[in-house]
């Protein structure tokens, strides 16, 4: 199966081995769109809000297309600054697309509680709870 991961980018130094094991076991994997170059929003950031929304409108279009592209999503939703199993506002918005184009969404961790649990719960994601053995 091919599958793009999704997360917040603290959750950038989580990927390599989660990557490995699920090639090992046979899954084609797609990194998040700014992996490469976890800067990258900062970047635009320093040359302002015009330069920055552009940045996240060409995110958010990227991820459209990749999601197109693969079979499933799988969301890492670590615990970030006090906040269990946290999913941000771009992940969120790869979500819905993943749920929009009938892919399969992967969580790592459980719903996070909050504001947007119904929400998230309505994509009807596959809690795997660390076992990746779980993603077919």
């Amino acid at each position: 199966m091919k599958i793009l991961i999704i997360c917040s980018k603290a959750f950038y130094e989580n990927i390599e081995p989660i990557k490995e094991k699920l090639e090992s076991m046979g899954h084609i994997i797609e990194l998040p769109n700014s992996y490469y170059d976890g800067n990258v929003e900062e970047k635009a950031w320093k040359l302002g809000n015009k330069a920055h929304s552009e940045f996240k409108e060409k995110m958010f279009r990227m991820s459209k297309e990749r999601i197109g592209k693969v079979d499933a999503v799988l969301t890492l939703n670590f615990d970030k600054n006090g906040k269990k199993n946290y999913i941000g506002g771009a992940t969120f918005l790869e979500l819905y697309e993943a749920f929009m184009q009938n892919k399969k969404i992967y969580l790592y961790n459980d719903i996070p509680e909050g504001m947007l649990y119904d929400e998230i719960s309505g994509f009807s994601p596959i809690v795997i709870n660390g076992d990746l053995n779980l993603i077919k």
